[in-house]
């Protein structure tokens, strides 16, 4: 069944693995049948910032507040155009692809910024006016998947269970289960290519070939279990019941047991 898939890049260099691996899942998933949105964001040359230019009809011009001016642009179809495209290009995708390289542990500002502006409230939190209670597994991208290509520097050892780095589903955290799993997706562990910037063809090859393969499950795999917030996990004060992850702390007590020394063992994607 044809699917619509939104693949969005931020890597400035056309030449860069980051965007060979773009240009591949555009490829691959056009000849599977599937319909292809793309955000190139440096080719967009997205405005990353998030200031008081997103909101050119203020509902209080005295201070800025963004959440309460974000719910009041969206709510009045006030957005700025840029920011109304993007949301409408989400909207109208199955899954999500977000390929970047990792800068400092984290996306390049260009597509933090895009999810900074594009996640309006109202949309990806308030969902629904209705406070926290669509969230983390609910709201209004509930049903899509989404997935991050990152291509990481550094060598594998680096982000091994006892690796310098640490794993990169616990550095990814915030994105994965934070601007992702928050407002919905089902988000599939992460593929990471690691010493990106030291590989000769074959390895690049070996790395493009692996991404294709990848993609073939972009609709079946399993995604990372996260508990869901209205799952019966969490309390009404949204902490882990005491029988749930007993005895266990941070961030990976928020993924199911039975999966949650998988990713703590084996860095995603590199297998």
């Amino acid at each position: 069944m044809s699917k619509t898939v939104l693949i969005i890049s931020a890597q400035p260099e056309p030449t860069s693995l980051t965007q060979s691996l773009a240009k591949i899942s555009r490829k691959s998933l056009e000849t599977s049948g599937h319909k292809v949105l793309e955000s190139d964001l440096y080719a967009m040359r997205w405005k990353a910032v998030f200031d008081a230019q997103d909101f050119p009809y203020r509902a209080n011009p005295q201070r800025l507040s963004f959440g309460a001016e974000s719910a009041h642009a969206y709510a009045t179809n006030q957005q700025t155009v840029d920011v109304t495209t993007e949301q409408e290009k989400v909207l109208a995708a199955d899954a999500v692809i977000f390929h970047f390289p990792l800068w400092w542990y984290g996306m390049p500002a260009i597509m933090k910024g895009w999810i900074d502006r594009v996640w309006a409230a109202g949309l990806a939190h308030q969902y629904k006016s209705a406070g926290n209670t669509y969230r983390y597994g609910e709201g209004a991208f509930k049903g899509k998947r989404a997935i991050l290509a990152v291509s990481a520097g550094g060598p594998e050892t680096d982000y091994g269970p006892r690796g310098i780095n640490g794993p990169i589903e616990q550095l990814l955290f915030p994105v994965t289960h934070g601007s992702l799993h928050f407002p919905g997706f089902d988000v599939l562990p992460t593929f990471t290519v690691y010493g990106a910037g030291r590989m000769g063809a074959s390895d690049v090859a070996h790395a493009e070939a692996r991404w294709e393969s990848r993609l073939k499950g972009l609709f079946s795999d399993a995604p990372i279990p996260f508990r869901a917030q209205n799952g019966g996990d969490y309390t009404e004060r949204f902490e882990l019941k005491p029988s749930v992850a007993a005895g266990q702390t941070g961030l990976m007590a928020h993924i199911a047991a039975n999966d949650e020394q998988q990713l703590l063992a084996t860095p995603a994607g590199s297998v």
